[in-house]
């Protein structure tokens, strides 16, 4: 196969591995800090929520620093950077001896991951072929599903097993990982720092963000915004409804489903376009929130499972290969961390704000009611950016 439009290299299969590790260390400590701190410094369940989530705030103000500099310092070097931190930062936790001190870690360390995911991001866009850049981003964030499923699990189960420092010992042991396997990436062809230092050089918004990336980034906040309905109050609306055995495999099957679909959808997605994917994935959303919302048996639960994993996590990985699309070649890094500031944020700022719905509308009006803003984002899809490529398909027709 020509060496322009394989997919497999080794950079490829490694930039995936780090990013896998960046994140399974991300989703094990998220389920694990937690109880750390209540054990460790006596808080409570709120203050613990803060310690978790901190994380995701780093993670965000990182999104940031990164998008706005990863073209003009170069995607390597900025991984590089953000692997640094990440075990630097990793390292400290034995050194958090109180909660101040530990929530400064956990900033800085959702910092170091924030800066290193962005420039994965960044450097898979630049170092796929673009005719197959759909399909290829669909694998590469499998990484990240692999790591939802796995760290959540990984965590419950190092616990009862080891003490919380030899957790800690183990993510700084697969981050010290990442970053040998970083030190061996090449420099991404399309590095191109002296076309992006060309720029006229004015602060302001555009300075840190991607214009032509916005629209989908807009979309994928209100989408991601139904998946952090799930992510954060799955366990406790099972509780209400008498549905713990089978929520313990809701996030199996939605891993399942991602991995079973990912290949297929992403090479859809080169070939026929985003819409043939993205809107049957919103769809599909749409209705898991609402079969979510009805569910009165395990097989409902688990179902609803199946067509979240279909619908959110294709979405997920269509609309970051959308913002890559529309994006000159040398703002690449701009438009990955627009998607995911908008993505982190959803899921980040999510709960808070479901969290004052719940009382009125209880756990499954809530979801309801997300099956619906699922269906608002679907037209505000359509009409942001569906009908421009549906245009764009006809004239290539003709």
């Amino acid at each position: 196969m020509n060496q322009e439009h394989k997919l497999w290299t080794k950079d490829f299969v490694f930039v995936s591995a780090i990013n896998f590790f960046l994140m399974l260390v991300m989703y094990l400590l998220m389920v694990t800090i937690g109880p750390y701190a209540s054990a460790t410094f006596g808080v409570s369940a709120s203050t613990a929520g803060l310690v978790s989530g901190v994380f995701i705030i780093g993670a965000l103000v990182a999104r940031f620093m990164a998008g706005a500099v990863v073209e003009k310092v170069g995607s390597k070097k900025i991984l590089l950077i953000g692997l640094v931190v990440y075990v630097i930062t990793g390292s400290l936790y034995f050194t958090a001896v109180n909660l101040p001190l530990i929530l400064l870690v956990r900033f800085f360390h959702g910092i170091g991951m924030g800066i290193g995911s962005t420039a994965t991001g960044t450097i898979v866009a630049k170092i796929l072929p673009p005719d197959r850049r759909g399909e290829g981003i669909g694998y590469y964030s499998m990484s990240a599903v692999l790591a939802a499923a796995i760290g959540p699990f990984l965590g419950i189960l190092l616990t009862k097993y080891m003490s919380f420092n030899m957790v800690f010992v183990f993510c700084l042991a697969l981050a010290v990982i990442a970053l040998l396997m970083g030190l061996s990436l090449k420099k991404p062809a399309a590095d191109d720092v002296k076309q992006a230092g060309q720029e006229k050089a004015k602060f302001g918004i555009w300075s840190f963000m991607e214009r032509n990336a916005l629209p989908i980034a807009l979309v994928t906040l209100l989408v991601a915004l139904g998946y952090a309905g799930v992510l954060s109050f799955i366990m406790f609306y099972a509780e209400e409804i008498g549905l713990v055995t089978a929520s313990s495999f809701f996030f199996l099957v939605y891993a399942v489903a991602v991995l079973l679909s990912r290949p297929f959808t992403g090479r859809l997605l080169d070939l026929k376009g985003a819409n043939l994917v993205v809107v049957p994935a919103l769809l599909l959303f749409s209705v898991g929130l609402y079969m979510l919302s009805v569910s009165s048996a395990g097989w409902m639960l688990l179902v609803a499972g199946v067509l979240i994993g279909l619908g959110f996590g294709n979405f997920q990985s269509s609309a970051q290969a959308i913002a890559i699309k529309v994006a000159d070649p040398h703002r690449l890094g701009l438009a990955t961390s627009t998607y995911f500031i908008a993505l982190d944020a959803g899921v980040g700022f999510g709960p808070y704000v479901l969290g004052l719905l719940v009382p009125t509308l209880g756990y499954a009006g809530m979801y309801k009611w997300l099956g619906a803003v699922i269906i608002v984002s679907l037209i505000l899809y359509i009409l942001i950016h569906g009908m421009k490529e549906h245009r764009m398909s006809r004239k290539k027709v003709v």
